[in-house]
């Protein structure tokens, strides 16, 4: 299979592609029948997402950008006064979780469509997003019952922090955090 064209998209263009976003969403949660997962649960959560200052997404499309979807990666720089870490079951230090919208990108999606999972595209899109980001670290949630999805995120320089669940319907995710070279 031939590498994905990776194409970095701003805020200015999430409307444009927000279908695209809910399109493969939709795909990779289809069988999950949980309410966290459903699609208009998704759109809200991204809506928000990107309303967020510093707002990107890497798209990656078979060919040119026309082509097929392949996956899309999507994060933000956590604002000041963030609540991102306060569903921690164990409660970390305040001057961790002091955020001022230019310390923690926060990595919202990895989504990678079947055809291309173990080919190395959930890398390529996640790091095409980090590169030259000018904050100090980088953080995600992984569904804590994924240790295989973790255990590609510690490849990645990801160590685990913890527990939270971010919202009651949520499930439990693991709480990942590393330093970025830039910041």
């Amino acid at each position: 299979m031939s590498e994905s064209l990776l194409q970095l998209v701003r805020v200015d263009r999430y409307r444009e592609d927000r279908g695209l976003l809910l399109d493969v969403y939709r795909e990779i949660y289809a069988d999950e029948g949980q309410a966290f997962y459903d699609v208009d649960r998704f759109a809200e959560r991204a809506d928000t997402y990107a309303s967020l200052d510093g707002w990107a997404a890497v798209l990656g499309r078979t060919g040119d950008s026309g082509g097929e979807a392949t996956g899309y990666a999507f994060g933000a720089p956590l604002p000041t006064g963030s609540a991102w870490w306060n569903a921690a079951a164990d409660p970390l230090p305040d001057d961790f979780t002091r955020e001022d919208g230019r310390r923690t990108f926060a990595v919202f999606e990895v989504m990678v469509r079947r055809p291309w999972r173990g080919t190395g595209e959930a890398h390529r899109l996640h790091e095409r997003l980090l590169h030259g980001r000018p904050e100090q670290r980088a953080t995600l949630l992984v569904d804590a019952s994924h240790p295989g999805v973790r255990r590609r995120y510690e490849q990645w320089g990801y160590r685990a922090l913890g527990h939270q669940r971010p919202f009651a319907d949520a499930p439990v995710y693991t709480m990942m955090l590393r330093a970025l070279p830039h910041g």
